[in-house]
């Protein structure tokens, strides 16, 4: 039980959120994923937010104009890496042993 997760992340203007959102993936009991956040050509300060995070499983991706968050999944899914897909919005929070629940039922 050590394969390896993306998680997919659009955004949109979501400051107020993001970073309470990121630090409920990074205190995963499962650590063994990929942070793919998709900035849809946001106006605020989400991106410099998520760049003062140091990890190197957060992947920073932008939109070269303003798509949606379907378009952003897509994008980052034509980049993830991982065996396992999770979608997260930039909104949303888990709780720490999220991840490692649903992959012990996967493979199970």
């Amino acid at each position: 039980m050590n394969d390896l997760v993306s998680i997919i992340m659009p955004n949109y203007n979501c400051e107020k959120y993001v970073s309470k959102t990121i630090r409920s993936v990074l205190a995963q009991t499962y650590t063994n994923w990929e942070l793919l956040f998709v900035d849809d050509c946001s106006t605020d300060k989400s991106i410099e937010i998520v760049e003062s995070f140091q990890d190197s499983r957060i992947k920073i991706l932008k939109n070269e104009k303003n798509s949606g968050a379907a378009v952003s999944r897509n994008y980052a899914l034509r980049e993830a890496k991982g065996k396992w897909v999770a979608f997260l919005d930039s909104d949303d929070l888990w709780a720490p042993k999220k991840l490692e629940q649903q992959i012990k039922y996967m493979i199970t």
